[in-house]
């Protein structure tokens, strides 16, 4: 007799299944927008419809990934790879601008150089402070987990900013060393540990109940135990928050 999954696997089957609808819808509204010759002309306010519904799907799909990758995380499963730090960082970038303005995505996309993606980015509140080395550098990890820690980090910054987010790294004592930043109202000191934990939030509104579920940095913390990381938090509040994680590079 076979053996009955348990919830996680029953869970993590189905949310890999809805991998599959995402996709059709993405595909259809992009097909309505880049093939206008074949399905017709649209208007401005349908365009606009439908560019909502892709990038609504595309969040969709990073956050049934992430699911899954934490998943995998819960099996120890960490698949290492090369990648560098400058297309890991660009990456993210267009992730979070893909939501927050698809402007600034296409122009980060477009840029070529470190000097012109900080340019890029300044106008949209972002600041980016890499050593050129590090900027450079190529390293192996598991490129899903660190790009969705930083991505979760940087998209929480771009949440409870007033008007900057800072982001800079280091490699040095054989870590890659992350730092994400914003300006913030901060996190009180007695919930500096409470963050942490699946599905508390700092906000008591209902507003902040809907803008987040609290599973952002509990997800970070799982990605980076299963990778031998450390993650900081430096805040008071009225005063921002940063957090920084070290993620060993062995």
């Amino acid at each position: 007799m076979n053996k009955i999954p348990d919830s996680n696997i029953k869970t993590e089957i189905l949310i890999h299944d809805l991998k599959v609808p995402i996709s059709v819808i993405n595909a259809g509204a992009r097909s309505l927008l880049d093939r206008q010759d074949t399905y017709g002309p649209l208007t401005e306010k349908q365009i606009k419809v439908l560019n909502r519904i892709v990038r609504n799907t595309l969040a969709t799909q990073r956050l049934v990934n992430d699911v899954l990758e934490l998943g995998r995380s819960r099996e120890g499963v960490i698949v290492c790879s090369q990648f560098s730090v400058a297309a890991l960082v660009a990456g993210v970038l267009v992730e979070v601008f893909d939501l927050a303005d698809p402007n600034v995505a296409d122009a980060v996309r477009k840029a070529g150089s470190y000097a012109h993606l900080q340019q890029v980015i300044a106008d949209a509140g972002v600041t980016l402070d890499f050593q050129k080395d590090t900027w450079r550098a190529r390293v192996c990890l598991d490129a899903a987990k660190v790009r969705q820690i930083l991505r979760n980090l940087v998209t929480n910054a771009f949440k409870h900013r007033t008007a900057r987010v800072d982001i800079r790294g280091v490699i040095a004592d054989g870590c890659l060393t992350l730092w994400v930043k914003d300006d913030g109202r901060g996190i009180p000191h007695a919930d500096h540990q409470r963050i942490f934990n699946t599905y508390f939030t700092t906000g008591g509104s209902i507003e902040d109940a809907i803008e987040s579920h609290g599973l952002g940095l509990a997800g970070v913390m799982v990605l980076l135990k299963d990778m031998g990381g450390q993650m900081m938090l430096t805040s008071d509040a009225g005063r921002g928050a940063e957090f920084r994680v070290s993620i060993p590079l062995s």
